[in-house]
């Protein structure tokens, strides 16, 4: 199934243990470029968070963030080292006993010296395996989104081939009438010349002019890529780059046909064409 690169998914979550907010945003890109957002105690995930993403996604720009806070009841409690505390205390007496007076520490400042406060570590495990098991509900939802908006280019790109064989159509039925047009104005042109030429001669060069002129191949081969995108659409892997490879085929073709046109009606399809395929590709481009 098509799958758009651009979607964005939300999932939390809440037990004992705190509450988990996955937010991830995708857009287009050419490779799968992933950057991953995490609390400080939860950076030991980044290297699985990238692998699950890895293993889901094929391209796009993702960014991922994860927020956590811990409840109440889990918060650690604050352990003192009250010696500690004590020493600094008594030792910022003495100094400001030889500074003239000086004002000593304040209870804040002896709590930000290093080791006073000691809290207790809790065991992050559990929390990180929530929050990975969480990840893969964000990346079902991400996964889905991109698949709806995915459906929805699919929608618009082959309404656009539909649109483009009906001109096709228009385009074979113009061809055998500019080829005799050709040919009669070529004459017309000659006028009196034509008995002073060999009849086999002229023959062989008209054929050769209406040669250089007929477009049926190119018709035929946007046909075939027209075929081959609605092929390459029900395909249940990434997409993306064989539809931007289609598109310049398709360009390259409809240019010969502008470019071999001798008829304003056959030079107004090919242009028409052109806006076609443009559109599509510029779809293409948000197509993983």
């Amino acid at each position: 199934m098509t799958q758009s690169m651009t979607a964005f998914a939300r999932t939390e979550r809440r037990n004992v243990q705190g509450e988990w907010v996955w937010e991830i945003r995708s857009v287009n890109h050419r490779f799968l470029e992933t950057s991953v957002r995490l609390p400080d105690e939860l950076r030991m995930l980044e290297s699985a968070v990238r692998g699950l993403v890895g293993a889901r996604l094929g391209r796009g720009k993702v960014d991922c963030n994860l927020r956590y806070r811990p409840e109440q009841a889990a918060r650690p409690e604050i352990q003192l080292n009250l010696e500690l505390a004590r020493g600094v205390a008594e030792a910022a007496g003495r100094i400001s006993g030889l500074t003239d007076g000086g004002e000593g520490l304040t209870a804040l400042q002896i709590l930000q010296w290093p080791g006073v406060v000691e809290q207790e570590r809790p065991d992050m495990a559990p929390v990180g395996e929530a929050a990975l098991d969480l990840l893969h509900t964000a990346l079902d939802e991400l996964t889905e989104n991109r698949r709806r908006e995915g459906a929805k280019l699919a929608a618009l790109i082959l309404s656009r081939c539909v649109t483009m064989r009906e001109l096709l159509a228009q385009a074979r039925n113009l061809v055998p009438g500019m080829l005799e047009a050709v040919k009669a104005r070529l004459r017309h042109r000659l006028g009196d010349l034509m008995d002073a030429l060999e009849t086999g001669r002229l023959e062989q060069e008209l054929l050769l002019l209406t040669q250089r002129l007929d477009v049926d191949e190119e018709i035929d081969r946007l046909q075939t890529h027209l075929d081959e995108i609605a092929a390459v659409m029900k395909r249940n892997e990434p997409v993306g780059r064989r539809l931007d490879f289609l598109m310049q085929e398709l360009n390259r073709e409809a240019n010969t046909l502008t470019s071999k046109s001798s008829d304003v009606r056959l030079t107004q399809c090919a242009v028409e064409m052109k806006v076609l395929i443009e559109q599509m590709r510029e779809q293409i481009q948000n197509i993983e």
